[in-house]
């Protein structure tokens, strides 16, 4: 069964966290108590400040190892990228999954000035060199839903000297997650964090965050900004020096959602989804289609593309990507959705 059925109500079988994660109903409820303070005049979003850094130290709780002085707050991916990018001097090498989700490899690729080198991402840790400054790469791939090892690549990184970027956009909220994992971290909200698509995370140690410098800082990354919203004077002394001004709207919905993801534990999702997702491959097995064995709560059918209208018919939400097919399972789904996503996929013929 679903492991908070009070908090949703889905009409469909909804198997697409991948690309969007549904909002639980307390996340739903706190925006809602926020947007009719504000239509009466009671209190502009901002009034809602004192939620982030509770939010800051949630993600934190998900990094094992991290404190809320490591953590920065943004809206994109790709924007909290761009330090680590800008750093870099000219010519250096940066290391990308072949595949990868196009917001990790961007910030790097058209700086104009520095060798993006792509290798297949099970060649990634030995594709380390002297030369390479930056490896950047998924925690587990958007596209197929393979989970990069990370603790190798921590390994090799360190003994070239190279710095590692983990996005953990399609990992963090079902993913145990390690802060030594990474010199540098990224994670968007809006999937398995059942967040605000406005809402994003940055992560760095005191040491590989001084190598960064802002770009395009704000009134909200200064070291006191009430006191400092006329006069500039200083940049905070803490990964909050990367914060870009927040939606408040968007931090009461991602703090809501964490606060949800926190009582129920990371483990314990963890188990919830990979069984959902082992009781799918085995379906799938049984129909005749091929999907590879891994411990991810995405599972990729390639080829099964034409069934996607038979799926939408049936309302079972997933996604298409490159002629196959992407199930994501989560917190909200259950053995039967498992059931009737395979009864409505049907024999693969």
């Amino acid at each position: 069964m679903s492991l908070a059925p009070a908090e949703f109500a889905p009409e469909t079988v909804y198997l697409n966290t991948a690309s969007h994660g549904l909002p639980p109903a307390r996340a739903l409820a706190a925006v809602r108590a926020a947007q009719d303070r504000w239509a009466a005049g009671r209190g502009a979003p901002l009034v809602h400040d004192h939620l982030v850094p509770e939010l800051r130290a949630g993600f934190a709780r998900l990094l094992d190892g991290a404190s809320a002085d490591e953590i920065g707050l943004g809206s994109t991916v790709s924007a909290l990228i761009a330090p680590v990018a800008a750093a870099l001097p000219a010519g250096a090498e940066v290391l990308v999954a072949e595949g990868e989700f196009a917001s990790v490899t961007m910030p790097f690729l058209f700086r104009g000035d520095l060798a993006v080198r792509t290798v297949p991402l099970e060649r990634l840790a030995a594709a380390v060199r002297p030369e390479t400054a930056l490896v950047a790469v998924s925690v587990v791939q958007s596209a197929d839903g393979r989970i990069a090892d990370t603790a190798r690549l921590r390994e090799v990184t360190r003994a070239a000297g190279a710095r590692l970027l983990l996005d953990a956009t399609q990992a963090a909220g079902w993913l145990p997650l390690r802060f030594a994992d990474a010199d540098y971290w990224v994670c968007a909200s809006f999937k398995w964090l059942i967040g605000a698509r406005s809402v994003a995370f940055f992560g760095a140690s005191a040491e590989a965050a001084a190598e960064l410098r802002p770009v395009g800082p704000g009134w909200y990354a200064a070291e006191d900004r009430w006191a400092e919203l006329y006069q500039p004077v200083a940049l905070a002394g803490t990964a909050r020096r990367f914060d870009q001004t927040p939606d408040w709207l968007g931090v009461v919905t991602a703090a809501a959602a964490l606060s949800l993801l926190e009582e129920l534990g990371v483990d314990k999702i963890h188990a919830h989804n990979l069984a959902l997702a082992e009781r799918f491959r085995t379906g799938l097995a049984d129909l005749g289609y091929r999907t590879p064995a891994q411990p991810s709560a995405i599972v990729t059918v390639p080829g099964a593309g034409a069934a996607a209208e038979r799926l939408e018919a049936a309302a079972v939400i997933v996604s298409a990507r490159g002629g196959g097919l992407r199930f994501s399972f989560h917190l909200h789904n259950s053995d039967a959705d498992v059931d009737r996503a395979l009864d409505a996929l049907g024999p693969n013929r």
